[in-house]
C-alpha cells in the first residue's frame, strides 16, 4: 500500500485508521494494490462490490487483502 501511494506522491500514514478519503486513496489505487498482492502471492483475489464498500481506512484495506488471502 505504501508502494501503490508513494507512486503518486502521497504518504501511508501511520495510523491505520486514517481515513482513506483524506489521504487520497481511490478505488483505482485499491486495484492497483490488489494486482499487486496477485502478484506476489501468485494467487488471484476474489472480491465483490459489497465487500469493498465496508472499506474506509487503511486498517480496513489491510484486513480486507488478509481476508481474501484466506479464503
Amino acid at each position: 500500500m505504501a508502494q501503490v501511494l508513494k507512486n503518486q506522491d502521497k504518504e501511508l500514514p501511520a495510523d491505520d485508521a486514517a481515513q482513506l478519503r483524506e489521504i487520497g486513496f481511490r478505488s483505482l489505487d485499491f486495484s492497483e494494490l490488489a494486482l499487486r498482492v496477485e502478484d506476489e502471492t501468485g494467487e488471484e483475489l476474489n472480491f465483490d462490490a459489497p465487500g469493498l464498500r465496508r472499506i474506509a481506512t487503511v486498517g480496513d484495506v489491510l484486513d480486507f487483502l488478509v481476508e481474501l488471502q484466506h479464503q
